[in-house]
């Protein structure tokens, strides 16, 4: 049986629903819900967006997340008034970012939905998604510089690995502002589309990685985001151990079985 209590949770920050896919699973949908501060992430929000994200990842019907603000803001940035009197030991007992680290930790794809603002731990939140469907209205940065510190949710390592040290550097140290098209350029975005349909392409992408053998998904991810924190060496013994762990799957003997007969796949997730 499939859990769906995460979606008649009353949450306070975040609408949660999901979307029916004809040749898939569903797909879950979280949007962020405070548009009277440009969705600015405070710390119950980022625990109920956890929470609504682990729901899904747990729910077999599930087969793709989504992340999305409203077309004004994916998300502005940290709630500064949470932070503005606190000092380095209450930050660090108040360890906030552990709940990032379970993002990090799911094992269904994320995509993330961007319409208008995504500073600061908005730009990193949409990094910690899987892949970023960007509205051309989108307006990336870090501006922590400008307020006296430094990115803290995963800015300075992600971006650095998804768009090099040189670029990474310009956009931390001046705190500027970035378009859509020069973050596909650079390579943060998968893809920039028309300010109407950015919620609508992500779905559409998710959906179609809904439609995809669950288990190859999950490990395919898996070993990208490997690839993040290892030598090559170790990358690629850890990919060829989950492509041979993938053939004793029933999707992959589907799957191949299929091909020969040349004739769609039904997949089991299993």
């Amino acid at each position: 049986m499939s859990d769906k209590t995460h979606l008649e949770k009353p949450y306070k920050n975040i609408l949660v629903s999901e979307t029916e896919n004809p040749i898939g699973l569903k797909t879950g949908l979280i949007q962020i819900n405070r548009p009277e501060v440009l969705n600015a992430l405070n710390n119950e929000l980022m625990q109920e967006l956890v929470n609504a994200l682990e729901a899904f990842d747990r729910d077999i019907e599930t087969g793709c997340m989504v992340i999305t603000g409203n077309q004004k803001a994916f998300a502005a940035g940290a709630d500064i008034k949470e932070m503005a009197d606190a000092g380095s030991i209450e930050m660090l007992v108040r360890d906030q970012f552990a709940r990032w680290d379970r993002i990090r930790k799911l094992k269904k794809p994320v995509i993330a939905a961007v319409s208008g603002f995504a500073l600061g731990g908005g730009c990193e939140l949409a990094m910690s998604c899987d892949m970023i469907i960007a509205a051309e209205s989108a307006k990336f940065g870090q501006p922590e510089i400008n307020l006296g510190v430094i990115p803290g949710a995963g800015g300075t390592q992600r971006l650095t690995k998804a768009i090099g040290k040189a670029k990474t550097m310009e956009m931390i140290l001046t705190g500027r502002m970035y378009t859509s098209k020069e973050m596909f350029d650079a390579g943060l975005v998968t893809k920039v589309v028309d300010n109407d349909v950015y919620l609508e392409e992500a779905l559409e992408l998710a959906g179609e990685i809904s439609s995809k053998p669950t288990i190859a998904v999950q490990l395919a991810k898996e070993c990208v985001l490997k690839s993040f924190d290892s030598t090559i060496e170790s990358g690629l013994e850890f990919e060829r151990k989950n492509f041979y762990l993938l053939f004793s799957t029933e999707d992959k003997f589907e799957g191949m079985k299929a091909f020969v007969e040349k004739r769609k796949p039904e997949w089991k997730g299993k």
